[in-house]
């Protein structure tokens, strides 16, 4: 036999080996492609393993010592690094996968080796690409890749996070769940779905096994050892077969048994497989006795039998109703459907429509018949329909006059409804690349997607209010993804679109407004922010009810803006107002978090701390129950509320705040987006407070590279990092990197806030302190006379920055021997920072050591002699 024959018979024999005994007859087949040597050869191998007698055990066991059976078991284990082997997770024909500890960190993991690389090259990419697709993969129900790394032997392996926990059909058959409750788990795995797609990656392998579930509840998505990226699903045919063999048939699309491309949508029916299972209690098709060829027609040609009709007649799956069962049937068909044209478009639309049941909503893939809709409107809304019914009744006399009135309302509905349909076609269009298969453009990635419709846009210019409102979309997706050149054009564009199709004056163009004002306060022009968004809510206040979606968001927008220029006192009472309109309906409830959330920042920079944390839970509570516990709203409050405990004094409550939030801005968007930044910014913060002064360094050097290229040299949010990389600077006596830092901020704030600005006089009492410690002392005390000035105008009395401002504004003038003076500035520092609610106790001595040495240069003895006491009883509790 000649090596490449011998190579190909390996290559098949551990591509097959470690799958389950039911599949292996049809990936042996699909394998050889028609090739019955090939196919003899292998089997006899699996019988020879099954019996454990194999050949390669016996005659060439120096050569297979790594290959077979368990020698990798006794490997040394020195050799993984910091790891230590625990015990073996699971093994097979392609590699083991262990149970380690990492000594040094206490944590466990689990370790995935491959065997014969050396062997066979193919198996070593695939175990290569599943590195890099883990490695770029970070999001909270995705198991995480922690570390890479080879034997002495050149055998790779690699680290990831070990999941304990249970496979998601056993898990929710042991705990009896519930119908929402398993619709609930599998929306988490879909959430993670969605993010390797837009990540341009999709799994090829979804199953219940590869999805455990924690004793918490949290779901964890494992093996992507076939996914693959979207650009690489045109590649060789012998890659494609590759995935075909490494696949699971029973969870497999028509497309893939059949050796298609896989595509996103060959995701979605993976999962609409789960679902089936969850909901009927065993899959669609049973093809344990099946040959490869008859499972390939079942998959392929037959249509399974309606979830609801397996559930009847199977034990231990929930029961639910007839009407709720129609909707289960429609929704778990849809997502399997054989013709992937006709399955859900995304996994974002099987996550929608899972979210329209669990509400009680019509679904959108349930046909669109006027009994469906009727019936589900009647069934959410009983109490509201019957009195609809009655004051109809009262009212019909009265129709034959609103005829006319009620044809044009008909008319301008019938014309918006026109235009969402043609909004929505487009997105989708865009969505489809203008491929006629299933999956989207393979080069797809965002940025080409969002491009591609701003060409497609622009050929509208015969529809200017459609054409508006994509410009206002596409331009909002650029903003979000940190593009404000090209966002600031969208928007500027769909604003003078707006203003000629529908008049100045109407909604559409208060809308259009308010958000290029938003994108303003992101650009940090906060003065041209503010008049685009006072114009936008004075044009929705002129056409609009108070309680109207559209002026209340201007309102709440108006005020955050307020808020980011510090002008936080003029934001209160707006956001007061918006928070007790309260509008009916989920448009209401979302404007509520925002104005909440929104009115906590206000008022922990008025100095509310408790009123600030009461309303940060509010809107926390509201972000899990609108939005989930992994969005992005969710993780900025949480940060929000670590910064008001921060104020406080609770530092570490904080620090666990700020990093539950950065996870999930950094899952959600990624390290490198600026809200990630920002999060990190803060909990760095928290962490020099804390005395952890070399790991808020780092983190602050990733914020600023982060924030540089996303904002330019230019920002308020650079400034505050260059801050806090100044102050740290100077606690370490590097002088020099931290005036350059202090200067370069507080150039930036006087450019965007102005010279008078709370926030500019914050950054310049922190140069003084680096003055005054290199005995700059003149050029300190002028700094702090000025700064002092702009607190006590702008902040409220007692405030802890004017303590701190006049505390240093003290010590300068004991420097320069102008006692009187310090006496007075250190005593009223120092009763500020002592009436806080959390006294910083280190800043606080040293204002006492700074008054006994005024009080001994004025020969005030006794007062001397008082502070002292003050010192030693504080020193010795």
């Amino acid at each position: 036999m000649d090596r490449d024959r011998w190579e190909r018979i390996q290559s098949v024999f551990h591509d097959v080996v470690d799958r389950p005994e039911s599949d292996r007859a049809a990936l042996l087949k699909a394998a050889c492609g028609g090739d019955d040597d090939l196919m003899a050869d292998v089997a006899a191998l699996l019988q020879e393993d099954a019996s454990r007698a194999s050949v390669l055990d016996r005659d060439l066991a120096r050569i297979a010592h790594q290959v077979v059976d368990a020698p990798l078991k006794s490997l040394p284990l020195e050799e993984f690094g910091p790891y230590r082997i625990k015990g073996i997770l699971g093994e097979g024909g392609m590699g083991v996968v262990y149970l380690a500890e990492r000594e040094d960190l206490g944590s466990e993991v689990a370790i995935k080796i491959l065997r014969d690389a050396w062997l066979s090259p193919a198996r070593l990419a695939r175990f290569e690409s599943e590195q890099r697709t883990l490695a770029n993969l970070n999001h909270p129900a995705i198991a995480r890749f922690y570390d890479t790394g080879g034997l002495a032997n050149g055998t790779p392996w690699f680290a990831m996070e070990y999941v304990e926990g249970a496979p998601l059909t056993d898990y929710c058959r042991t705990r009896e769940c519930s119908i929402e409750e398993r619709l609930r788990l599998l929306r988490s795995v879909c959430e993670a779905v969605q993010y390797a797609h837009s990540q341009a990656i999709i799994h090829r392998d979804l199953k219940p096994s590869n999805i455990l579930v924690k004793t918490d509840g949290t779901v964890k998505l494992l093996d992507f050892g076939i996914a693959k990226h979207l650009e690489g699903l045109d590649g060789a045919a012998d890659q494609t077969r590759t995935a075909l063999r490494l696949m699971t048939p029973a969870y497999a699309a028509p497309e893939q048994i059949q050796g298609g491309r896989a595509a996103t949508r060959s995701d979605v029916y993976s999962l609409g497989v789960i679902l089936y299972e969850l909901l009927a209690g065993r899959l669609p098709f049973d093809l344990s006795k099946r040959t490869p060829g008859e499972a390939e027609l079942a998959i392929v040609h037959s249509e399974p039998e309606k979830p609801s009709v397996v559930a009847a007649t199977h034990p231990g799956v929930p029961r639910a109703g007839k009407s709720a069962w129609a909707d289960l049937d429609v929704l778990c068909l849809t997502a399997m459907h054989k013709d992937p044209g006709r399955r859900y478009r995304s996994v974002e639309a099987l996550v929608r429509d899972i979210d329209h049941y669990l509400k009680g909503e019509p679904l959108e893939a349930q046909p669109d018949t006027l009994p469906y809709k009727i019936g589900k409107f009647v069934r959410r809304n009983r109490r509201a329909v019957a009195a609809a019914v009655i004051a109809f009744t009262v009212v019909a006399v009265q129709a034959a006059v609103f005829t006319i009135r009620l044809a044009r309302s008909r008319n301008a509905a019938l014309a918006v409804t026109a235009r969402t349909q043609r909004v929505e076609r487009f997105m989708m269009n865009l969505f489809e690349g203008g491929d006629n298969e299933a999956a989207p453009s393979n080069q797809l990635r965002v940025t080409t997607l969002l491009d591609r419709g701003v060409r497609q846009a622009g050929a509208l210019d015969s529809d200017p209010e459609t054409q508006a409102e994509l410009y206002e979309t596409l331009g909002s997706m650029y903003q979000q993804l940190g593009d404000y050149q090209k966002a600031d054009r969208l928007l500027l564009a769909g604003l003078d679109k707006a203003k000629a199709a529908a008049g100045r004056g109407n909604p559409k163009v208060a809308s259009a407004l308010v958000q290029l004002g938003v994108l303003r306060a992101d650009q940090a022009q906060y003065q041209d922010a503010v008049r685009l968004l006072r114009e936008g809510l004075d044009t929705a206040s002129r056409n609009l009810p108070p309680d109207d979606p559209t002026a209340l968001d201007a309102k709440a927008n108006l005020a955050r803006v307020l808020t980011q220029s510090g002008s936080y006192k003029d934001a209160i009472p707006i956001l007061e107002d918006v928070i007790q309109v309260k509008p009916a309906g989920e448009t209401g409830a979302y404007i509520l978090r925002e104005g909440l959330s929104t009115l906590s920042v206000a008022e922990y920079y008025a100095g509310h701390y408790k009123t600030s944390e009461s309303l940060a839970r509010r809107a926390i509570a509201l972000d899990r129950q609108l939005l989930g516990k992994w969005h992005p709203k969710t993780g900025t409050d949480l940060v929000n509320l670590g910064t008001t405990k921060a104020a406080m004094g609770e530092y570490s409550e904080a620090e666990g705040l700020y990093r539950e939030g950065t996870e999930i801005l950094s899952g959600w968007y990624g390290p490198d987006h600026p809200d990630t930044a920002t999060s990190m910014a803060v909990l760095a913060a928290t962490l020099i407070k804390e005395g952890k002064d070399a790991e808020a360094g780092t983190l602050l050097q990733q914020v600023l590279r982060i924030q540089e290229r996303v904002y330019g040299k230019v920002h308020d949010r650079i400034a505050l990092t260059l801050d806090m990389l100044g102050r740290i600077a100077t606690k370490r006596g590097d002088l020099a990197s931290a005036q350059g830092d202090l200067n370069r901020a507080i150039a930036i704030d006087q450019s965007l806030l102005g010279d008078a600005n709370f926030r500019t006089a914050v950054i310049k009492v922190d140069l003084a302190d680096a003055y005054i410690l290199g005995a700059k002392y003149k050029e300190a005390e002028e700094i702090l006379r000025k700064a002092v000035k702009v607190m006590t105008t702008s902040l409220p009395p007692g405030d802890a920055h004017i303590g701190f401002a006049q505390a240093s504004w003290g010590d300068a003038l004991l420097h320069l021997k102008r006692y009187d003076e310090a006496e007075s500035e250190l005593t009223a520092g120092y009763q500020i920072l002592e009436k806080q609610s959390h006294p910083p106790f280190a800043r606080i001595q040293a204002v006492r050591h700074d008054l006994a040495a005024v009080y001994d240069a004025l020969h005030q003895s006794q007062n001397v002699k008082q502070l002292l006491r003050e010192l030693d009883s504080t020193a010795n509790k």
